[in-house]
């Protein structure tokens, strides 16, 4: 089953797509984005566009564990997606994905602009990846 990742924005969302047998997770691009249903749109368009199963949104949890706006808007989004699409969504814990992100960056040399357009896509297929893993177990 292909499962896309979602790291939600509403100016950049990063995209990543599982393999068909929902093992390893690949980073498929930043798309950007010009508000709320214009993200709704091109997630759904890309969930379509790789034949997605089932589609993972990062959810924003503070390193407390409280939730905030922000993840309430990433809930707002996923329901819409999930409506709009007819694919079933899911909820995932991001925290800490980007910290993660940027730190591959900085071992890999990337920064400046490349770092600004691949940190989204590289979020979305950590996400991706710790949901498969996690669900695999």
């Amino acid at each position: 089953m292909r499962v896309l990742g979602i790291d939600f924005g509403e100016a950049r969302m990063g995209l990543a797509i599982s393999d068909p047998t929902g093992f390893l997770a690949s980073g498929i691009g930043t798309v950007r984005v010009t508000g709320f249903k214009s993200a709704i749109d091109e997630a759904v368009k890309a969930a379509l566009e790789h034949k997605a199963e089932l589609i993972v949104v990062g959810l924003p949890v503070n390193m407390d564990g409280s939730q905030g706006e922000r993840a309430e808007r990433c809930r707002d989004f996923a329901k819409e997606v999930e409506a709009s699409s007819g694919i079933r969504t899911e909820m995932y814990d991001e925290r800490r994905t980007t910290i993660l992100a940027a730190g591959f960056m900085n071992e890999t040399g990337t920064f400046g602009k490349k770092r600004k357009d691949a940190i989204d896509t590289l979020s979305a297929q950590i996400i991706l990846q710790s949901y498969l893993d996690r669900n695999r177990k």
